[in-house]
C-alpha cells in the first residue's frame, strides 16, 4: 500500500515516523517547505518527497491530510484531479462538521474520505518535535459519514492500532465537534486565561507547583491551528465555555458568602467524577 501524508509538520511527522516503525515500507510525503522534506528523508520516514501533489497522488492508495483545518478544503479543491481513483483519503483535523459538509463538492465519487481524529499531539510545532510515542495508547476517533465504504473504514481503524492507538471509536461529525470543544477546546481555552491572568512581573515562577504546571502546559499552543480550531468550533465551544462559567460562578458565590458547605459539595462531585474518569 503505497501511502502519502500531506504536512510533515508534527502530527504529519509522527504519522510518518510510526508508519516506519510498524513496517510501513511505502510512505510518501508532501510539503510546501523543501527544508521538511529533506528532514524527513534524512531521517528515513519517507521514501520520496514532493511540494507538487501531482507527482505523488496518482500513486496514493491512503492519502493522510496532516495540514490545518482550512488548508484541508483547499487542498482537496485544488487536487480533485490527482487522486488515485478507488483509493482512501483521511484526515486528522480537530473539527469535523464544516469539512463534511463541503465534500461533495471538494471530491470525485470514486475516491472514499474517511474523516479521522487522533487524539494526540503537542504543544510545538514542526517536524523537528515528531515522535512516534506520542501515539502509543492514545485515543483515535473516527467520524463516518453517508458513502463510506466499511472496508475503507475499517482499514483507517486497523491503521490506527498498528501504530499504537489503543482505542478507535467511531462517533458522528456532531458529536465529535460538542465532545472535542468540552475534551479538548476547552481545556485550552482555560490553560491560555489562567496564564494570561497572571499580574505582570510577579515572579510566578518560583512559586508555582505541579497543579499550575500541569494545568498551564497546553498553554503553549500552537497559535494559528489553535485559532482556526476555535473558530470552526465556535458554536460547540461557546456552549461548554458557558456550562463552566456556570461552575466557576458556584464557587465564586461560596466564597463570597463563606459557604463551606457549598465548596465541599462542590469538591466532592469533582473527586468523585474524576476516579469514575479513571475507571472507564
Amino acid at each position: 500500500m503505497n501511502i502519502v501524508i500531506v504536512g510533515l509538520g508534527v502530527i504529519g511527522g509522527s504519522f510518518g515516523l510510526a508508519l516506519k516503525e510498524a513496517g510501513y515500507p511505502s510512505v510518501f510525503g508532501l510539503d510546501c517547505c523543501q527544508d521538511t522534506l529533506d528532514k524527513a528523508l534524512a531521517m528515513g520516514i519517507i521514501l520520496e518527497g514532493s511540494c507538487r501533489g501531482e507527482d505523488l497522488l496518482p500513486r496514493a492508495d491512503l492519502t493522510i491530510l496532516a495540514i490545518y483545518p482550512q488548508d484541508v478544503k483547499r487542498f482537496l479543491l485544488e487536487h480533485r484531479n490527482h487522486f488515485k481513483p478507488g483509493s482512501v483519503i483521511t484526515d486528522v483535523t480537530g473539527v469535523k462538521m464544516p469539512l463534511v459538509a463541503a465534500l461533495d463538492h471538494l471530491l470525485p465519487e470514486d475516491v472514499d474520505f474517511v474523516p479521522g481524529h487522533p487524539m494526540a499531539g503537542r504543544e510545538k510545532k514542526g517536524i523537528d518535535y515528531a515522535s512516534a510515542k506520542v501515539f502509543k495508547g492514545a485515543n483515535y476517533l473516527l467520524t463516518p459519514i453517508p458513502g463510506n465504504k466499511e472496508e475503507n473504514i475499517q482499514k483507517i481503524a486497523d491503521l490506527a492500532i498498528s501504530l499504537g492507538f489503543q482505542r478507535v471509536r467511531r462517533i458522528t461529525p456532531a458529536d465529535h465537534d460538542e465532545m472535542i470543544a468540552f475534551t479538548s477546546q476547552l481545556p485550552h481555552a482555560l490553560a491560555v486565561a489562567l496564564i494570561n491572568s497572571d499580574q505582570p512581573g510577579r515572579e510566578t515562577g518560583q512559586f508555582i507547583g505541579d497543579s499550575y504546571r500541569d494545568l498551564t502546559r497546553i498553554a503553549n499552543i500552537n497559535g494559528e491551528l489553535w485559532s482556526e480550531l476555535f473558530l470552526e468550533n465556535r458554536h460547540a465551544l461557546l456552549a461548554v465555555i458557558e456550562s463552566f462559567d456556570q461552575e466557576l460562578e458556584k464557587i465564586r458565590q461560596a466564597l463570597l458568602e463563606e459557604d463551606q458547605e457549598t465548596l465541599l459539595a462542590c469538591f466532592k462531585e469533582s473527586s468523585r467524577r474524576r476516579e469514575a474518569l479513571d475507571a472507564q
